[in-house]
């Protein structure tokens, strides 16, 4: 009996030492030099799920150049970074002239479209570090490097001057998303041939109307003045008459054409244009395309070249840009402010003298800021906030001819395009070729 007993007694005792091994909530000292293999789990998850709050990618690697101790790269600079440059070369140009930008309303990728002497180039600057040349279309007369362009419509409207019987060519620019081997050489969609030669091309958007400047001045019944063209039907524009200025002078060599919605309210809803006529500004109403009328003209002192001009956002003040008074005169760069509130009465608002003596070019407004082209000195944009004090100063460059600033028009930004939603800037130089540059993000 006693030897049953401790059998008993001895066999309930290891059962109870393996039950508590089995314990886990017994905590096990482990020796740290002690390897440890998992085992393997015998029925994985083959689609686990993802990690809640994965850590984030690296930033990708850019090839955008900052603008630092007054130098992005080769080109002097303030406050703009040097992004990415497509030189004439890759685009088959010898030189560089106007340039427009276009998004693609489908699928949001932006679109740099840049003159040259012999066409007109075609660049992706969706990924705008790194452009893709997409192609180009070919000049329909002669080459001269005098080529503009402006978009409606999802197509670019191309003028040329100088080069003989070249009209308006129309591209459709949603072929672009289709471009799978670039570079392509394009054939316009049409071509609109009632008129030769025109020094520019512009476009009001609100009603579908083109204006074509400095064409036919000796030969056509407007002295050179704006022609009217429909182009609602961007395959099928429409001759819809011209305007000839009871100004000083007719030839209308630059314009901007608005519906207006300024602080004249004698005007509002009209469709107004105002003309850099070579030696005045001229305000005319062109609503009615069959009765269109001068408003009123304006000049300065120590006219040189009344070449291009741009209104402010709230139409109170129209700035313009004289092509040759640096040259000619000996300024350094001027730029004249006029006071437009009341459009039959305009007036001299101020003058800004900038930094170098190049010569302007093309200015274009966005918000309270002006993008100059400014040949030899690159671009400069001018702060506007407080122009109504007589007050504009200069809040940063970036200088794509670095060689020198002084006057001239052989070198330099021809044309500047600041209206990408991206902040991305395209400038068109006459020798660089295609540069894009984009605000710096750090001081």
């Amino acid at each position: 009996m006693k030897n049953y007993l401790t059998f008993f007694y001895s066999l309930f005792a290891l059962f109870i030492i393996i039950s508590c091994n089995k314990d886990d909530d017994i905590n096990v000292p482990v020796d740290d030099d002690v390897s440890v293999t998992p085992i393997p789990d015998p029925d994985p998850d083959p689609d686990p799920e993802p990690d809640p709050d994965p850590d984030p990618d690296p930033d990708p690697v850019s090839n955008i150049t900052p603008c630092e101790n007054g130098m992005a790269g080769e080109y002097p600079c303030e406050g703009y970074d040097f992004v990415a440059r497509i030189p004439l070369s890759t685009m088959g140009g010898n030189e560089g002239s106007d340039s427009w930008g276009w998004t693609d309303p489908t699928t949001g990728k932006e679109y740099a479209i840049m003159g040259l002497d012999n066409g007109t180039a075609f660049i992706d600057i969706s990924t705008p570090d790194e452009p893709v040349y997409l192609g180009r279309l070919p000049s329909s007369a002669g080459s001269n490097y005098w080529r503009d362009v402006k978009v409606y419509k999802d197509h670019a409207f191309i003028v040329a001057d100088n080069v003989g019987d070249h009209g308006m060519q129309v591209f459709d620019l949603t072929r672009l998303r289709n471009v799978s081997n670039p570079p392509q050489t394009f054939t316009s969609d049409t071509r609109y041939t009632e008129f030769g030669s025109a020094h520019n091309i512009v476009i009001n958007e609100d009603s579908g109307y083109a204006y074509i400047v400095g064409a036919q001045r000796n030969t056509g019944p407007y002295n050179g003045g704006p022609l009217f063209v429909n182009i609602q039907d961007p395959k099928n524009p429409v001759n819809a008459g011209g305007f000839l200025s009871t100004g000083n002078r007719a030839y209308t060599h630059d314009a901007q054409v608005v519906t207006y919605n300024g602080p004249d309210m004698d005007y509002t809803g009209k469709e107004i244009l105002i003309g850099s006529n070579e030696i005045e500004l001229v305000i005319a109403d062109v609503t009615d395309k069959n009765n269109p009328s001068t408003i009123a003209t304006i000049n300065y002192s120590d006219v040189g070249y009344t070449h291009q001009g741009w209104f402010t956002e709230d139409k109170k003040y129209f700035i313009l840009g004289d092509e040759t008074d640096e040259l000619n005169i000996g300024f350094d760069t001027r730029t004249l402010v006029f006071d437009f509130e009341d459009l039959d009465n305009p007036k001299l608002h101020m003058t800004y003298t900038g930094a170098t003596a190049a010569t302007d070019h093309n200015g274009y407004v966005k918000g309270d800021f002006l993008y100059l082209a400014n040949y030899n000195a690159g671009i400069r944009v001018l702060d506007l906030s407080d122009i109504e004090n007589k007050n504009i100063r200069e809040s940063g460059f970036l200088d794509t001819y670095p060689t020198n600033d002084n006057a001239g028009t052989n070198f330099g930004a021809w044309s500047i395009y600041p209206y990408f939603e991206s902040g991305n800037i395209i400038i068109s130089d006459i020798k660089e070729g295609l540069i894009i540059i984009r605000k710096s993000t750090t001081p």
